[in-house]
């Protein structure tokens, strides 16, 4: 069946979609198209959901149905609509988009776009040489059914010794390999939370992991980051779990996508013990160990405070090495493992073996190729740095230690319609209420420092070109937007 977006939450979603002011000033209409167009492009409006009708989404917005009814109709010959009289009219996808790797709507012809959407680098020299030496060492599981559930034991003793080397003591037993970081979310949901149950996350948080827990159904509640500082305020994260007592709190303590937040040692010390009170399993998520830059110590990692099996631990290949390298892994207590081996059988039954052996090279060669990769992200961080401080030296921005995003602080309530606009002079950006919910973040914006650093500057000039042109002719006047309590 079909699912229904009702007019007052399509109205909040799309925020303030108004046309914009400057020389290219379009209908209203056509704002309001698109304005869903770039909910769908950027995954908060899913795809087959029927939008409200004309009548119902006009008395929403406080506008005409004229207005209304002349966008649904840009939408069904732009392919992002499709109506049948008396069934409605729902969201649909063009016949010249695709899926991106951010799992986000694209065009095809897209080859000259600065794409800021994506936080990931590009594959590492080292990587065709590791596919080489795997596919050598193949024919030694040539023999078998090829199905590890919870990894090859090569890879497996590799994840292990990491974690051992960053002071936590951690035995092959104790890690499971999935297809990537996003699939160990996804394993650990299915075991240990319940449909409804209650989960605890940053705001903002990564977007796919929101993802994840609506998929389960999870009640969630969000506890807010500061845009500089510590991040954490500890009263308020303790409080939150003691009070609300969720079943999972999803963490991201090593450089906080998106804002690359650092948690002290004592929070973290302190995070678990107030876990282990209130009943909540952690779920901590370490896809930016690996990169700390300008030589900043990093804190032990959480797990070393667990004493309970509180802490589950995922990470994975795709940030410090490659996204195309679906690897990722689960460390948790070997009880645990085994249970989540048992739940992925009806999932996926286990993770490709020449993937893994890939791995296994790749992480054998981890100082030269990390210490590379700290290199060309410090590099690039100065440089995007540098050009908005430029450019657009009214955007807010706390430099971050380390991972690979920054989390921009905007001159206004403006990141879905800057996502719009920019996206027509060929850069493509993650608006900040992607990364939370009900359609708040708007004055903020994540900028990944993942492309060369000549791109960053021209996307960054190419912003201040769409932001000035934007103010040419006055101000909008924005509405208040909604608050969702």
């Amino acid at each position: 069946m079909t699912s229904q977006v009702r007019g007052v939450q399509l109205a909040r979603l799309l925020g303030q979609w108004h046309a914009l002011p400057g020389r290219r000033r379009s209908p209203d209409y056509a704002a309001l198209a698109a304005a869903v167009r770039g909910l769908l492009a950027d995954g908060r409006l899913p795809l087959g959901v029927r939008l409200p009708a004309e009548r119902e989404l006009a008395d929403a917005l406080r506008i005409s149905r004229t207005t209304v009814t002349a966008a649904y109709r840009e939408l069904r010959e732009s392919g992002h609509l499709a109506s049948r009289r008396g069934a409605g009219s729902w969201t649909m996808l063009p016949g010249t988009h695709r899926v991106a790797s951010t799992g986000l709507w694209t065009p095809l012809d897209d080859r000259d776009m600065i794409d800021l959407g994506v936080a990931a680098l590009s594959a590492p020299p080292q990587l065709a040489a590791a596919a080489r030496a795997a596919a050598e060492d193949l024919p030694r599981y040539l023999g078998g059914a090829g199905y590890h559930p919870t990894g090859i034991i090569e890879l497996r003793e590799a994840v292990a010794h990491a974690y051992t080397e960053r002071g936590l003591p951690t035995s092959p037993e104790q890690i499971m390999v999935t297809s990537g970081t996003q699939h160990a979310l996804d394993l650990v949901l299915r075991l240990a939370l319940s449909p409804g149950g209650g989960v605890l996350v940053e705001s903002p948080t990564y977007p796919n992991a929101l993802a994840a827990l609506s998929a389960r159904r999870a009640r969630i509640t969000t506890h807010g980051l500061a845009t500089d500082g510590a991040g954490w305020d500890a009263d308020l994260l303790l409080g939150s779990i003691r009070q609300a007592r969720p079943k999972l709190a999803y963490l991201i303590p090593e450089f906080q996508n998106p804002t690359g937040h650092l948690m002290e040692t004592g929070l973290r010390e302190r995070l678990v013990g107030a876990a282990h009170a209130a009943g909540t399993d952690l779920v901590i998520d370490e896809s930016f160990v690996d990169l700390p830059l300008d030589d900043t110590p990093l804190p032990p990692p959480v797990a070393l405070f667990d004493r309970h099996s509180r802490v589950i631990s995922i990470g994975g290949m795709s940030k410090p090495y490659w996204g195309g390298l679906r690897i990722g892994w689960v460390r948790a207590s070997a009880p645990q493992v085994q249970r989540l081996a048992a739940a992925r059988v009806g999932v996926d039954m286990a993770s490709p073996v020449l993937d893994q052996l890939v791995a296994v090279h790749l992480l054998a060669e981890a100082p030269s190729i990390v210490a590379a990769r700290r290199a060309q992200l410090t590099a690039q961080r100065d440089a995007l740095v540098g050009a908005l401080a430029e450019r657009l030296p009214d955007w807010r921005v706390a430099v971050p230690r380390g991972g690979v995003t920054l989390w921009a602080e905007l001159d206004g309530p403006i990141s879905s319609a800057l996502a719009r606009a920019a996206e027509e002079i060929g850069v493509r950006l993650a608006p900040g209420p992607r990364f939370g919910l009900d359609g708040t973040l708007e004055r903020f914006l994540r900028l990944p420092f993942t492309l060369p650093a000549a791109d960053l500057v021209e996307a960054v000039g190419r912003l201040a070109a769409v932001r000035y042109d934007l103010d040419r002719t006055g101000r909008p006047q924005w509405r208040e937007p909604s608050v969702i309590a």
